[in-house]
């Protein structure tokens, strides 16, 4: 989930939406005009964080009230989202196997600590595992991937409105850099996205709370949860 606060309102953005504008934004790279493994790339861009849609159904509320985000989310469920989301990709290895590799760059931030030594085991098993099923090998795929990391940061500068550059290295060292101040809602007028921030929407479903603690006891009933909204994309 991504939180940003619009005056008195938290307006929530689900990871799923948030990566099919990754998606939208993509489609129009020239770096994929004509590549040949086009629909693939951007299947993996699209769907990169599907195995979000089920802790994303409903806000996560932390200890002291607040709603979790994805980078505060519990461990265990920032875990559980990528096998999910891999599983969901499961017909088309090669895409599955980028998704794979999106996670353990990500959270590569993690690798001394011991609660997630298991984590990156299993997903670089698994993203091996899908590549021996296809024709590029991991130095390829490595390199293709850059592509899934740039629309990603693309649509989180948006989603969560940072102001600073966004820079983070792939799986090959090579370096993702997004600078914030070309990343406006004019910018993604274009695509129709710009409407995420003034309705809660992306033509998705999206969440809007009051801008204050909610109490443990709301944990069950969602009190101050409204009902989902639609924007005129749909």
């Amino acid at each position: 989930m991504i939180v940003r606060t619009l005056g008195d309102s938290l307006l929530l953005i689900t990871q799923p939406d948030h990566a099919h504008l990754a998606g939208k934004v993509m489609a129009r790279a020239t770096a994929l005009a004509q590549h040949p493994r086009r629909d693939a790339i951007l299947l993996a861009i699209r769907e990169h964080d599907n195995g979000w849609a089920e802790p994303d159904a409903e806000p996560i509320i932390g200890s002291s009230g607040d709603v979790a985000d994805f980078i505060a989310a519990p461990v265990a469920v920032r875990q559980g989202v990528w096998p999910r989301a891999v599983q969901h990709l499961a017909s088309e290895s090669w895409a599955a196997a980028l998704v794979a590799q999106h996670a353990i760059t990500v959270y590569d931030r993690f690798r001394s600590d011991d609660a997630w030594t298991q984590f990156f085991t299993d997903m670089t098993a698994l993203r091996d595992r899908l590549l021996g099923r296809g024709a590029l090998g991991l130095a390829d795929s490595l390199a293709v991937y850059a592509l899934v990391r740039l629309g990603d940061l693309i649509s989180l500068t948006f989603c969560t409105g940072w102001t600073t550059a966004q820079q983070n290295l792939t799986g090959d060292g090579d370096p993702v850099r997004v600078n914030a101040g070309l990343v406006t809602a004019n910018t993604f007028d274009v695509l129709g996205a710009a409407p995420l921030l003034r309705q809660g929407g992306v033509g998705h479903e999206g969440f809007q709370l009051a801008a204050q603690s909610i109490s443990q006891d709301d944990r069950e009933h969602r009190a101050h949860r409204v009902s989902p909204r639609r924007n005129s994309a749909d």
